[in-house]
């Protein structure tokens, strides 16, 4: 079997995982609607309703460390707006990638 490399599995895995968090962190904590998030992230409300149901981005993220910096990326874009979204992601995709992608998401 050929070996993966790391930003594949992010962009296969990861990034959808972190939208999905990102997402459902704006709707349950911060009180935003499926149609501003959907704005917010630049992503149709199709996508949010996918996210919220566990249709796409199905793997969870159990590190609680990881879960923080989620919170406080989704702070920083409800702050700073659109320009905020590629950064925070990049962000969260090197923290996932320094503790080491696969037991993330075991």
């Amino acid at each position: 079997m050929k070996q993966q490399l790391p930003c594949e599995y992010m962009i296969w895995h990861g990034l959808p995982c972190i939208r999905k968090e990102i997402t459902k962190c704006l709707i349950n904590n911060f009180g935003f609607n499926q149609r501003k998030t959907a704005k917010l992230l630049g992503i149709t409300p199709a996508s949010v309703c996918m996210y919220m149901s566990e249709k796409r981005g199905n793997i969870e993220i159990k590190d609680k460390d990881i879960m923080i910096e989620i919170n406080i990326s989704a702070e920083r874009i409800i702050k700073n707006g659109e320009k905020a979204i590629i950064p925070e992601i990049c962000r969260i995709c090197k923290i996932l990638r320094s503790k080491g992608i696969s037991p993330l998401f075991d």
